[in-house]
Parts: C-alpha cells; sequence; structure tokens
C-alpha cells in the first residue's frame, strides 16, 4: 500500500515498484508518470507540449491546465495554430491518454509545472530521452475556474469612439445585442497585432491602411486605435464606403476623437483610386468585389492584405461537376459551399503567383458571423517561381472547368495556357 503522506517523489518510486526491482522507467515515461501524479494529489498547474515533429505542424504548441465542471474535473486542452486557439475539454483518463499519444508522436518537448517542481522533457531522435529537473515556479494551487477573463485588445472604457458608434454605453459598457460585434472587433485587432509583427510593419514611423468596404467603421478605427497605441506616429487610414450618410458619421466621429491621419471617403471598392498602401483590408465585400479589393492592394504594392470575402456567386455557373459528385452536389447547399471552396482557393493560388504568402482560416466562430473566412496574404521578401505557382493556378481553374475570374483578370493573368508568340 502506497503512504499517502509521503512526498509526489516517493510515491511515484513506491508506485513503480522499486523496491521490487522492476526495470526503471525511461525519461519520457517518468514524466507522465509525475504528471498523472501531480494531477491525482491537486498539484498540477501546467503542461506545455512544444518541438512539433513537422515544421508544418497544426497546432505548433499544445497548452494543458486543469478545469473544474459541472461534471467534474477535466483537463483543458488549447491546440494553438499559427492564427488561432481551439480549446478543448477531456476527463482526466482520456487528458493523459492524449497527452501519452501527443508526446514523442507529434510533439519533441514538455514542460510540465506543479507546486513542489518544474520539470522539462526533451525527445530526440537517435538519442536518448532527457529529462531536466527544476525548481517549482508556482506555489499556490491552480486556478482550475473555467470561464478565465479573455484579453481584451481593445478597451470599451477607454474607447469613446465605441460608444459614438453604438456599441458601449457612455460608461463603457457593451451595449445590447453588440457582444458579437465587439468580440469581432478584438479578434481583428488580435490578428492585425500578430500580422504586423510578423510583416515588420510594425514598429515603424509611418504606415498607410485602407479599408475598403468599410461599412460603420469599426474596424476602420480599431485598427487606427491599435496602431496609435503601437507608437506609429504617422498613420494615414482610409476608410471607402459607398453610403454617403455612414462616411459623414465616422468622419466626424474621427474629429471628435482628434483621430488625425483617419479619414473616410464616398465611393465604390471598384472605383476608388489606390495610390499606395501598406495594408489593405476588405472584410465581407460581396463577391467579385472581394477580387477587387485584392487586386487593388497587389496593384498599390501592399506588404499585407487581409480578405474576408462573402457571396460568392461569380464561379457557380462555371464549376465543372466531377461525375462521382454530381448527386451530392444536386444539393443547392453543397453547391454553393463548393463555389466558395473554389473561389478562395484560386484567389489565394493567385496572390501566391502574384508574390504573396497566404493563409487562409477562420476569422471569428461560426456562432457570431457565417461569414467567417479570412484570406491573409503577406508579400515575400523573395520574388516566387511563378512557372510553378502559374501551374498551380491553371490546373486548379483546369479541373473545375474555370475559363473566367475577375481576380485573374484584374491581374492579367491568363487562366488557359497561354498563347505563344511564334508564328
Amino acid at each position: 500500500m502506497n503512504n499517502k503522506n509521503a512526498p509526489a517523489g516517493n510515491r511515484l518510486v513506491s508506485a513503480r515498484g522499486v523496491g521490487n526491482h522492476s526495470p526503471v522507467p525511461d525519461a519520457r515515461q517518468q514524466l507522465l508518470d509525475l504528471l498523472d501524479v501531480a494531477v491525482q494529489d491537486g498539484t498540477f498547474v501546467k503542461l506545455t507540449l512544444s518541438r512539433a515533429r513537422a515544421a508544418d505542424a497544426a497546432p505548433r504548441v499544445v497548452l494543458v491546465r486543469p478545469v473544474s465542471l459541472r461534471g467534474g474535473p477535466r483537463l483543458s486542452f488549447v491546440f494553438r495554430h499559427r492564427t488561432r486557439d481551439i480549446t478543448k475539454n477531456f476527463t482526466t483518463e482520456q487528458g493523459l491518454q492524449r497527452i501519452a499519444a501527443l508526446l514523442g508522436a507529434d510533439f519533441l518537448a514538455a514542460n510540465l509545472f506543479t507546486t513542489t517542481r518544474a520539470v522539462q522533457l526533451e525527445l530526440r531522435d537517435g538519442q536518448k530521452p532527457r529529462l531536466i529537473p527544476g525548481k517549482a515556479v508556482h506555489h499556490s494551487p491552480p486556478d482550475t475556474a473555467h470561464d478565465r477573463v479573455r484579453k481584451r485588445w481593445i478597451d470599451p472604457g477607454d474607447a469613446p469612439w465605441l460608444h459614438a458608434l453604438g456599441v458601449t454605453t457612455a460608461e463603457g459598457r457593451i451595449t445590447k445585442g453588440s457582444e458579437a460585434k465587439f468580440r469581432q472587433i478584438n479578434r481583428f485587432v488580435e490578428l492585425l497585432r500578430f500580422l504586423l509583427r510578423e510583416s515588420q510593419l510594425v514598429p515603424a514611423e509611418a504606415l498607410a491602411l485602407v479599408d475598403m468596404g468599410c461599412g460603420k467603421g469599426y474596424l476602420t478605427f480599431a485598427a487606427y486605435d491599435c496602431l496609435r497605441r503601437a507608437g506609429v506616429r504617422r498613420l494615414n487610414i482610409q476608410g471607402v464606403e459607398a453610403r454617403s450618410e455612414l462616411v459623414e458619421l465616422c468622419n466626424r466621429v474621427a474629429a471628435e476623437n482628434r483621430f488625425d491621419g483617419l479619414r473616410f471617403e464616398a465611393g465604390t471598392i471598384e472605383s476608388a483610386s489606390l495610390d499606395r498602401a501598406d495594408v489593405l483590408v476588405a472584410l465581407h465585400a460581396c463577391d467579385t468585389a472581394s477580387d477587387d479589393a485584392i487586386a487593388k492592394g497587389v496593384q498599390g504594392g501592399a506588404t499585407l492584405i487581409l480578405v474576408a470575402p462573402c457571396c460568392h456567386k461569380e464561379l457557380r455557373p462555371q464549376l465543372r461537376v466531377p461525375p462521382v459528385l454530381a448527386r451530392a452536389l444536386e444539393h443547392g447547399i453543397l453547391r454553393e459551399r463548393q463555389a466558395e471552396f473554389v473561389t478562395d482557393a484560386l484567389r489565394a493560388a493567385l496572390l501566391e503567383w502574384a508574390g504573396y504568402d497566404t493563409k487562409v482560416f477562420e476569422f471569428v466562430s461560426t456562432e457570431h458571423t457565417a461569414k467567417n473566412l479570412m484570406i491573409a496574404a503577406l508579400k515575400r521578401r523573395r520574388p516566387p517561381n511563378q512557372a510553378l505557382m502559374a501551374e498551380r493556378v491553371r490546373g486548379l481553374a483546369a479541373f473545375f472547368g474555370i475559363q473566367s475570374q475577375r481576380l485573374a483578370q484584374q491581374l492579367g493573368f491568363e487562366l488557359g495556357e497561354p498563347q505563344s508568340n511564334a508564328e
């Protein structure tokens, strides 16, 4: 029988049966045993799995912590991808099994923190696993509250422009019905901050950003506020919107908040002139308006392009249906989803050809808006292999029978095989 009053490490040794000459576990198993003991006796604080085995792995990091739910204690996993986090909760047994499966197969490093110790595990192919003990850095029991207060990138109590746009009350509280809008604003700022750092546009002395089809300007104001707080001294932020009453409102709010360098102009995405922009944003521009915005960003030399498309109508009449999918695509919703996929895949491929690295990901949860896909394009520092990129674009277009597409036309790209000049 184990001595429940013995220190965790001693209980571990007796549990492994060292006294009866059982084999000593390797470093990986030792860490899993330490984790098991810490979870059981309430000293577990957190675990980090890192050094993903595959360079392009998603997720890149996994964070685990204990939480208390109505159904009992759970292990909460945060799967940290490049542009978003996914949280899942498991029972203790399921969680420990999941960690054991991930460690070594998908991740080659782990850091375990308890109230009594800190332990680091290093796994290297062809080498003996290495366990590095350390002193405890957490000396109090872990916070197992499930609903932690999430970081707000925009403080509603310190952003009077939010009140002027109807998102908050005069006291800085979120107005009823604006919760999803405020979450979208914060998510946009979080992504913008990350991508600006990755693009090395911030820190900078000056920066130009254009928001095409900006609507009521929520995200345009948020971008200005974000960049101002990031220390950019000379800002040139422009919102383009077809509805003149919204342009008037936004210009008035900008003036009232003394946001120098922020202006709004009446016009459509297609007709707007764009001399230069470091960042181009177009969220929820309808159908080919997204293509117009992307083309203006590319032609204006934008380092960063952020687009959240919607209403994918242009390609639906052209789509060739593979025979194996004919019955499935009799359903209108599935044909619509196919058009969305092909349109945005083609846009991403054309951006790659134009010299950008692209990411396509979920912008906000579908519970807030169905228009939740974002394309982020970051200009490469080295020119791409355009011949290879062009081949990929044409291969994609040919497979689905696409003869013409707005962005390709705007960029002067021939979707069919280019005609030879030879006679």
